[in-house]
């Protein structure tokens, strides 16, 4: 066996251990990028809605208290401003979704679902966690979901969540008595869930992934021609 096939047959095999190591190492952080990208959009949706939910309770509900008296208005729920706020956000974001998941809803459409109640029980039945972080696979691809817990620590909420006849005659009318009463005093009733698509930051770390492997390839394919090159000049000489 010659020295420059040697030598090539080295710098080949030093070349494939290298981009197997970076490889590696690289796609890892790529990944890693891509669920911290997905889990920052989430973030700021989760605050937003905060934000909004306490606009409502600060600034709207108390203009409306005369009006709530003859006739219920989900204007003063927070919970409806927050989902008001992702409909309007979902007109340029439809696959971004948030929900006020519970398990003894006043409003049939907040009730939990199997997934859901999962996590509602995980933050009952494990104290002190203030948040739950995952991914799951979904007809439309792989979704990141942000969870906080929904507790009872306003006394003022008992007023329309205890009994049914502490509620609102309105909010009756509205919802009927069989649904969203039983409530207590620093319970975790639900879940505030954001859920955010992950397939298009996955996607362009794939592509950031396979553009440097192809720019590393051509890089040690250029080596070792020069190499092989400064070789043959060696031996001439």
């Amino acid at each position: 066996m010659g020295l420059r096939l040697k030598l090539n047959l080295v710098l080949i095999l030093l070349t494939l251990f290298c981009l197997l190591g970076i490889g590696l190492y690289a796609n890892k952080v790529l990944q890693d990028n891509a669920r911290e990208e997905a889990l920052d959009k989430a973030r700021i949706m989760m605050e937003s809605a905060k934000a909004v939910r306490q606009y409502t309770v600060n600034e709207i509900r108390p203009l409306l208290v005369a009006q709530q008296k003859r006739r219920f208005l989900p204007q003063t729920v927070p919970s409806y401003a927050a989902h008001s706020y992702v409909k309007e956000l979902q007109s340029n974001f439809p696959e971004f979704n948030y929900k006020e998941a519970t398990l003894n809803p006043t409003n049939p459409v907040d009730r939990a679902t199997e997934w859901e109640s999962d996590i509602i029980n995980h933050f009952r039945n494990t104290k002190n966690i203030i948040e739950a972080i995952g991914e799951r696979e979904t007809a439309t691809g792989r979704y990141l979901y942000l969870g906080h817990p929904i507790k009872i620590t306003n006394s003022a909420c008992l007023s329309c969540h205890s009994k049914p006849s502490n509620a609102p005659k309105t909010l009756i009318d509205t919802y009927g008595d069989s649904n969203g009463f039983g409530w207590k005093k620093n319970e975790i009733v639900g879940a505030q869930l954001v859920s955010v698509p992950m397939a298009a930051t996955l996607t362009r770390a794939q592509d950031t992934f396979y553009l440097l492997m192809a720019a590393l390839i051509s890089l040690f394919v250029v080596l070792i021609a020069l190499l092989n090159l400064f070789l043959t000049f060696i031996i001439k000489q």
